[in-house]
């Protein structure tokens, strides 16, 4: 049951973002998300995490699209430079929570 709720959640989060004024929204909304779970590694580059602002590290990831970003930052990912823990670490976020902080710091990257 648990996977089809996890499945269902991440095709509402993947929904979302379709269009630009909703990712746009969800941005607004993963800033509290950010700041409260993510801002440890995306300020300072812990674990090669890519600096909230920081143009050129962020430019491969968001040619990647929103899906895969979240992907990631949901289900966790190794990459040649650093890794992302699952959730960032913090296993009590919604999914939604994790998307909305992956616009916010994708808007913020642009």
């Amino acid at each position: 049951m648990s996977r089809i709720i996890t499945a269902a959640l991440c095709s509402l989060v993947v929904f979302a973002f379709s269009s630009s004024d909703a990712f746009a929204a969800n941005a607004a909304a993963g800033k509290a998300t950010y700041d409260a779970s993510c801002v440890t590694c995306h300020k300072t580059g812990l674990m090669g995490a890519p600096k909230l602002g920081d143009k050129a590290a962020w430019a491969p990831r968001i040619k990647q699209g929103e899906a895969v970003l979240v992907s990631h930052s949901i289900k966790g990912f190794q990459g040649k430079v650093g890794m992302m823990p699952p959730k960032g670490g913090n296993a009590k976020l919604t999914d939604i929570q994790v998307g909305n902080a992956v616009a916010y710091m994708v808007s913020g990257s642009k």
